[in-house]
């Protein structure tokens, strides 16, 4: 990143050819260069938009007719002076108008996520907040988009921030106890301050034990389908693809890596996977398949088994290893008929057997036929009962990102060391790591080192 002095451009909205464009400039010579741009020495008064056409101050030739609006400082997304320029959205209008800022003395283009790190740094946002607003840009469903929102708007941000301030709180008593011992502190001030933070430790605690929805939710709900080969498990992709995601042939042992999908399942994003056919293979390539689709099994939310109608109901190898609770069988080929129980497609019933681990389980099975599309509608009612009963979260809005959490667990240890102790000065050095990890989360501290990782994933007009 450059110095903070610089005055930084780039367009902030998508490219591509659109009606309109939003280029932003931030800094100190950002207003200078809109009254250069318009031809005027009184600058425009903050947030009055201003219709008129802008030049290249050094030759006069007219860009465009552009809508411009100033934000003063501090009261701007940056904190900085801003200035939008709305012009047409095609693509000789863009170029011409960045080539001519960037001629301008004192502007660069900007970094990515640099006017989000210089919102951070003039306070005008936490780190969870600027995170949030990353994930906002990235969302592709309902779900992300209101985990992002809330964020953003400093939910996740005002809990660690209390967490915060209270063990602050805490840790000022216990040294003002250190440094002045001759000063009584009130009665009972130990039993309270131990009660106090002992139920940080436990809303931390909760907060943890949250079955990781936020990230998973931001990462997408995974699903992965398994089954031996011409079982029909690609042929059930494409059915939830509805395209030809990927190749379907009566040679067995067709699919050979993993295949992704991405759905959006009831408002909340999934991740479906098809995998190579479970059997045992003298050909090295269809081996590490299916290494690798084991592997995807072991981290997936929900494991969709496939068998063939004729094989039903024994489930043998390499697919009967991988069952567990989050499991759900399919008996595909219903469209074929039979004489049993699950001779018609979206009829329901369960199997009893064992896992993996030799584990008595019961697991529901659902008759479907990729082929004719049989069934289908129940089993996406299914599996979107399911994702949501994973990714849907009522409470307060749940931790996001991996960083929190090694925060979370590093501070939560901090704490439990300081409340086993009787000796206050190793209490107090354990509270104040705590509030350090804390402080990680949001920025409270100098994190100078997490910056460049969390803003270089922001796009580069943001």
């Amino acid at each position: 990143m450059y110095g903070h002095s610089d005055t930084i451009f780039a367009l902030s909205s998508g490219a591509g050819r659109a009606g309109v464009a939003v280029i932003r400039l931030s800094g100190p010579r950002a207003l200078p260069v809109l009254c250069a741009l318009l031809g005027r020495q009184n600058p425009p008064k903050p947030r009055v938009a201003v219709y008129a056409p802008i030049a290249d101050p050094q030759n006069g030739e007219r860009l465009d007719d552009a809508i411009a609006l100033y934000f003063q400082a501090p009261a701007s997304f940056t904190g900085e002076d801003v200035v939008e320029l709305h012009v047409h959205g095609g693509r000789a209008v863009i170029e011409g108008v960045l080539e001519c800022l960037g001629r301008q003395l004192g502007l660069r283009l900007a970094e990515p996520g640099e006017y989000s790190r210089r919102a951070f740094q003039n306070g005008k946002m936490d780190l969870t907040e600027a995170e949030g607003i990353a994930d906002l840009i990235d969302a592709e469903t309902a779900a992300q988009r209101r985990q992002a929102v809330r964020q953003m708007a400093g939910e996740l941000g005002r809990l660690y921030e209390d967490w915060r301030l209270r063990l602050m709180r805490s840790l000022a008593h216990i040294e003002a106890d250190i440094d002045f011992p001759d000063e009584d502190l009130p009665d009972g001030i130990v039993a309270v301050l131990r009660d106090d933070l002992a139920r940080i430790g436990n809303e931390i605690v909760g907060h943890l034990a949250d079955n990781r929805r936020g990230e998973r939710l931001r990462e997408g709900f995974q699903i992965v389908i398994l089954g031996a080969p011409n079982a029909g498990k690609s042929s059930l992709l494409n059915r939830l693809a509805r395209r030809d995601a990927a190749i379907v042939s009566d040679i067995a042992g067709t699919t050979r890596d993993t295949i992704e999908i991405h759905l959006d399942l009831g408002g909340f994003p999934v991740t479906m996977v098809d995998t190579a056919g479970l059997r045992e293979s003298g050909d090295a390539i269809e081996t590490e398949g299916v290494r690798r689709a084991a592997q995807r099994a072991e981290n997936a939310d929900l494991k969709l088994v496939v068998i063939d109608r004729s094989d039903w109901p024994r489930i043998e190898g390499e697919a009967q290893r991988l069952i567990d609770q989050n499991t759900l069988i399919l008996v595909n080929k219903a469209d074929l008929g039979g004489d049993d129980d699950l001779s018609v497609a979206g009829e329901m019933a369960t199997w009893s057997g064992t896992d993996g681990q030799g584990n008595a389980v019961e697991l529901p099975v659902l008759a479907i036929s990729a082929m004719t599309g049989a069934g289908m509608e129940s089993l996406l009612q299914l599996l979107e009962t399911r994702v949501k009963e994973g990714l849907d979260f009522a409470g307060p809005v749940p931790l996001t990102r991996m960083r929190h959490r090694r925060a979370l667990e590093d501070a939560l240890g901090h704490l439990q060391r300081g409340l086993a102790t009787d000796i206050a000065e190793l209490a107090a050095e354990d509270i104040r790591l705590a509030v350090r990890e804390i402080g990680k989360i949001t920025g409270r501290v100098d994190v100078e080192d997490l910056l460049d990782i969390i803003f270089g994933d922001f796009c580069i007009g943001k």
